[in-house]
């Protein structure tokens, strides 16, 4: 295998995962935005664990 078309193939899928990544932040932000919330609480760490503790 070329390690060009290696190098090229990661490239994208790091690129792809990264995009990914920030739509999932985006989109959390703009759902706590939309239900009244402070859209930055998706970053706190009791936001999450009140999540987890809901889906437990």
């Amino acid at each position: 295998m070329n390690t060009d078309h290696a190098k090229r193939v990661t490239k994208k899928l790091g690129c792809g995962l990264l995009l990914a990544l920030l739509m999932i932040v985006l989109g959390a932000m703009l759902g706590y935005a939309i239900g009244g919330g402070n859209p930055w609480a998706v970053f706190d760490p009791e936001t999450w664990q009140h999540i987890f503790d809901f889906l437990k």
